[in-house]
């Protein structure tokens, strides 16, 4: 059966409404939705400005525990540093003095044998040269090593002076090689045997005495060498007067053990319990503005779930009960009143015919 004029009006504006509440409903579903993303960054932001806060709070008071005890080491440190320091300079000092009182009689020996080395020289008139001891190495050797330097000495006089002689000439002949040699034989072999003769044969009685007292007086400087060497190697300090060094070093090395322990149960309480604690303290004063927003987001996406039900029913309410008979074309509410002024002014006596003529105006513009 065909609708009247009255009746197509009514559907017409039914379906109107029906399109109004639906953009309404979809306006206040794009508000929810921008709510729900605001307040859920603003539901983030609090927990990370939250983490945050407890992360920064716990690094600086773990620095801060770090930096007290740390003082208090360097400072014990530093002093136990410092008694050692005193120690060691007592401890030298000891073996200083020992070495002092330990060989005190052998150099006053080697001061009077120098004096009567010095007495029998002058006395002789021997030259003063021939006290020191490069000249008994050279015209009284007796040991191994004076054997040895003196080769060494010869080595370099009458083989590698002239040899080297000869290479800092701008012309090399074997000429001027045999020149050279010749000339350092005369010059260094001469002046030793002159010097040997002028001094051996005229004061030989002294300076045999004088050797005598030179091996004495060699002896003497071995045995202070091994008195210095036993002495410096003697583990045994008890003669030093150390012990209220020792005490100190112990008492400084006890209060530096004390204060790693404390700072070792300090850091521990602190990773153990106050880290909880200040966490929790600081998730406390946050707590209710993170519940306000948590309740206003929940209430949010609530309000969004609940209207974008709505919107989901209105659009297939809309389209079981008026999409079906006007088509998606025109499921405007502008549209619709165009079909209902064209229904209105006599152009069309239904619904059908208004779209019709609605298509043709289109057309014909």
């Amino acid at each position: 059966m065909a609708q009247t004029r009255e009746e197509c009006l009514i559907f017409l504006n039914k379906a109107r409404d029906a399109l109004d509440e639906l953009s309404l409903l979809d306006d206040q579903e794009k508000q929810l939705n921008q709510e729900e993303k605001q307040l859920s960054q603003s539901l983030s932001a609090e927990k990370k400005l939250i983490a945050d806060t407890i992360q920064q709070t716990i690094k600086k008071r773990r620095e801060e525990i770090n930096t007290t005890y740390d003082k208090e080491i360097d400072k014990a440190q530093t002093l136990l540093k410092k008694a050692k320091a005193r120690r060691e300079k007592a401890k030298n000092q000891g073996i200083k003095e020992r070495i002092g009182s330990e060989t005190a009689a052998l150099k006053e020996q080697n001061q009077e044998l120098g004096t009567q080395l010095k007495t029998l020289f002058k006395c002789h008139h021997v030259p003063r040269f021939c006290r020191s001891p490069l000249y008994y190495s050279l015209y009284f050797p007796y040991r191994i090593k004076e054997y040895f330097f003196l080769f060494l000495g010869i080595l370099a006089l009458f083989l590698a002076l002239p040899y080297g002689i000869y290479l800092l000439l701008p012309k090399q002949e074997i000429l001027y090689l045999a020149l050279i040699y010749l000339a350092v034989i005369l010059l260094f072999g001469g002046g030793y045997v002159l010097i040997g003769n002028r001094t051996k044969m005229q004061h030989k009685d002294p300076l045999q005495k004088g050797l005598e007292i030179q091996k004495q007086i060699r002896s003497n400087k071995r045995k202070i060498k091994a008195i210095i060497s036993d002495i410096r190697k003697d583990k045994n300090e008890s003669l030093y007067n150390l012990k209220k060094f020792d005490d100190e070093i112990a008492h400084l090395q006890q209060e530096l053990k004390d204060v790693l322990a404390k700072k070792a149960d300090a850091l521990n309480t602190f990773e153990t319990v106050t880290k909880n604690i200040l966490s929790d303290e600081i998730e406390h004063n946050h707590k209710e503005k993170l519940d306000q927003l948590q309740q206003e987001y929940e209430r949010a996406t609530k309000e969004l779930r609940d209207v974008s039900q709505q919107v989901k029913k209105k659009r297939l309410d809309i389209t079981d009960q008026y999409g079906t008979y006007l088509g998606n074309d025109f499921l405007d509410p502008l549209k619709i009143v165009e079909l209902c002024t064209i229904i209105q002014n006599g152009q069309a006596s239904n619904i059908s015919e208004a779209i019709d003529c609605f298509h043709a105006m289109q057309k014909r513009t």
